[in-house]
């Protein structure tokens, strides 16, 4: 109850109303992705299971709702400039074809460790691809210096109001495909996606909990929720590539009074997810969007109190743009 009068009377980048705007704004360029059940995965987890199947996505992953709700919120004179964004992968293609959608110059400054997958989808949209060291620092600097010589638009991964009502429409379709969830489990790294869906969700349904998932090697968020303060990682390593950033200061918000709780997972957990979701479910995970499955068959999140309230769960499987060379490794 104390998250729902949060929900009330704090204000967050986003809300309920800019996500059913951005829901209108983005339905003639994203896909209303599939939500897929498995009696095998019931069997295995003990509990009721739906994935939302952003895999499904065009670009390959949740990243086109934000990426095009912020391009197509821009007024002509400054989307004529294009846009600039700096991303380990998912972003970074989302933005390409959303600025391609809209005709317009994308300038992405991607980490020299991306995917090669990933990098390859840029330029298959068209974005223009500037390379970065690994860092937050350099990504960020180097987007800057190209966005001072071009004029473009900054639209940043995660610490965006459009980007994070744009991933929230999220929850308007899945609350619309399965209206009796009670619990919905997203991976976590910037905030943008937990965030949104959150609002929306806990909108709708204000009983609803909403757990994010975590890789132990980049566990900010779950650092940050234990102290209640906001903490970066100057280093991070995990499979999950796509969940390598830490929080920022318009996401931290909504993890620290909704997210109901973080569950921090390993490596071998989330392999073993990645490859649960390619034998049974059919589906080709990458293992940031894998690693929500992770959760639910985890001993962590069976020793939690609520494990025993949770009956119907979604799991958003939020990207399928995986580099084969690491699944087939990955499986031996």
């Amino acid at each position: 109850m104390e998250g729902v009068n949060q929900l009330k009377n704090k204000k967050y980048a986003a809300d309920i109303d800019s996500i059913k705007e951005a829901h209108t704004r983005i339905s003639p360029f994203i896909h209303k992705t599939p939500v897929l059940s498995s009696t095998s995965l019931d069997s295995i987890s003990g509990k009721q299971l739906c994935f939302k199947c952003e895999c499904f996505q065009k670009g390959g992953a949740f990243k086109i709702r934000g990426a095009s709700n912020a391009i197509f919120s821009l007024e002509d004179d400054q989307a004529a400039k294009g846009v600039v964004t700096h991303s380990s992968g998912n972003h970074a293609a989302a933005i390409s074809l959303a600025a391609k959608l809209r005709g317009i110059p994308a300038y992405v400054v991607i980490p020299k460790n991306a995917p090669a997958c990933k990098v390859e989808n840029v330029r298959r949209y068209g974005g223009q691809v500037i390379w970065s060291e690994a860092t937050m620092q350099s990504r960020e600097s180097t987007a800057t210096a190209v966005q001072q010589r071009t004029g473009a638009n900054l639209i940043h991964p995660f610490n965006d109001k459009r980007i994070i009502s744009g991933q929230g429409t999220i929850s308007l379709e899945l609350l619309e495909q399965v209206p009796d969830l009670d619990t919905i489990i997203v991976p976590i790294s910037g905030g943008g996606l937990i965030s949104g869906v959150t609002l929306a969700a806990k909108s709708i349904n204000p009983s609803i909990r909403v757990l994010a998932a975590e890789p132990m090697g980049a566990d900010d968020a779950a650092r940050s929720k234990l102290s209640g303060r906001l903490i970066t990682l100057s280093d991070t390593n995990t499979i999950a590539d796509g969940l390598r950033a830490s929080l920022g200061d318009l996401t931290w918000p909504v993890v620290r009074d909704l997210v109901d709780d973080i569950v921090v997972l390993d490596e071998n957990e989330i392999i073993k997810a990645m490859r649960l979701c390619y034998e049974v479910l059919k589906l080709a995970v990458e293992p940031s969007g894998a690693i929500g499955l992770a959760a639910i068959l985890s001993d962590q999140c069976k020793q939690k109190p609520y494990w025993k309230d949770m009956r119907k769960i979604a799991i958003v499987l939020s990207g399928g743009n995986v580099d084969l060379g690491v699944l087939w490794e990955s499986l031996k």
